[in-house]
């Protein structure tokens, strides 16, 4: 029998992977507001330790330690120093990703393994850390971060990208079946565009080659709103939890008809739409203010 829905933060030691920034940083702070205690990993220690102190200055609890996804002693090492600080962790997220652009033929095959080693593999590898403790005890929350560019087509601007997030959300809904009846819940994050800085460190492959975004449907959300959306989600018991349900509306018009839809794609980008978000004034303000 799958696991009862539990309020899953009052009380609970939570480890983020990619917990320095952006949606992760976002998450930490969500997270400690509802009542957990933070280990917050990323490969930029300087900048967890801040994160940490963030939750800290908030009257919460947290430890900023340092982790390289791509390596399995890393992550060890990393659950070994959350486990000293917090005890036994409860909540695993999977956050570290990173993002390129360019024609497929234009970028290199060691550029696919390297975006597939860090965005799946490296969710994959903190999973298998602690899946085992999870199942033994028969509780734990796994927290997958995928992206709408996995969801349906539309990322030809970052092919590789697209398939490594495809990846994690194929892994997720299969853990969750396996998972669920032994006690341990799984969900994914499907974030649509959000405003990181994601693409300050994004290599592009072909010169002048234009992003293409999710479909002027979307809208552009700030971090901490998905935050929000993950810890309701998570409360609520849903396995994929995207950043905007458009995200799944625009899966429902896929499924009527995939060929339709991925020629429609064709299409638009043909006639000069690259499918950005719409910005709301109040973000395009927010985003200023940051500057």
């Amino acid at each position: 029998m799958a696991s009862e829905h539990q309020p899953p933060f009052a009380g609970a030691n939570a480890l983020i992977f990619g917990g320095a920034k952006g949606i992760g940083r976002c998450v930490a702070l969500e997270w400690a507001r509802r009542g957990a205690r933070l280990a917050i990993a990323d490969i930029d220690e300087a900048a967890a330790q801040e994160t940490a102190a963030e939750v800290e200055a908030a009257g919460g609890k947290a430890v900023g330690i340092a982790a390289n996804v791509m390596a399995e002693e890393s992550i060890a090492a990393a659950v070994a120093t959350a486990e000293n600080a917090l005890g036994g962790i409860d909540i695993l997220m999977n956050n570290v990703g990173g993002m390129l652009n360019g024609h497929p033929e234009d970028i290199p095959i060691r550029e696919w393994q390297r975006i597939m080693e860090l965005n799946y593999l490296g969710s994959a590898r903190g999973t298998m850390q602690l899946l085992p403790r999870f199942i033994a005890r028969g509780s734990g929350h796994i927290v997958n971060t995928a992206s709408f560019a996995g969801l349906y087509p539309y990322a030809a601007s970052r092919v590789p990208y697209a398939a490594s997030k495809a990846a994690v959300i194929a892994m997720s809904e299969n853990l969750a079946v396996y998972c669920e009846p032994r006690g341990v819940r799984v969900s994914c994050l499907i974030p649509g565009p959000v405003a990181t800085n994601v693409m300050d460190s994004m290599t592009s492959w072909t010169e002048d080659c234009p992003l293409r975004g999710p479909g002027t449907e979307t809208t552009l959300m700030l971090p901490e709103q998905v935050a929000v959306v993950l810890a309701d989600g998570m409360r609520d018991g849903r396995i994929l939890i995207p950043s905007d349900d458009v995200g799944l509306e625009i899966v429902k018009r896929w499924a009527q008809s995939p060929d339709g839809f991925i020629r429609a794609r064709i299409d638009e980008f043909a006639s000069g739409n690259r499918g950005n978000p719409a910005i709301p004034d109040a973000i395009r303000a927010a985003m200023g203010a940051r500057k």
